[in-house]
């Protein structure tokens, strides 16, 4: 088979970590500074009255986070955020080797 061709789904198992190792290689090939841009830019807007992710979490703190567009809201201004911890811990891992 050859190195990019994907198994069918039969033949894949719950063991396969091969989403896990393509993740995990994105966020090692990425700059830092491009994780720490999205979350400035996308992750905080819109900046003024208050960034939306503070909101959202306010919201879920509340127990008021409940209509799907909010939840869908949430994670995509979280993603930045998490994608940069991400990045954070496997270079700070990488250094500690």
């Amino acid at each position: 088979m050859s190195r990019g061709a994907r198994r069918p789904y039969t033949e894949r198992t719950s063991t396969s970590f091969a989403g896990c190792r393509e993740m995990t290689a994105f966020i090692d090939d990425t700059p830092l500074w491009i994780f720490l841009m999205a979350a400035l830019t996308l992750g905080l807007a819109p900046f003024t009255p208050e960034p939306h992710l503070v909101e959202k979490l306010k919201m879920l703190a509340a127990g008021t986070l409940a209509k799907p567009i909010d939840i869908f809201d949430l994670v995509m201004h979280a993603a930045p955020w998490a994608l940069l911890v991400a990045k954070a811990v496997r270079l700070f891992l990488a250094r500690g080797a």
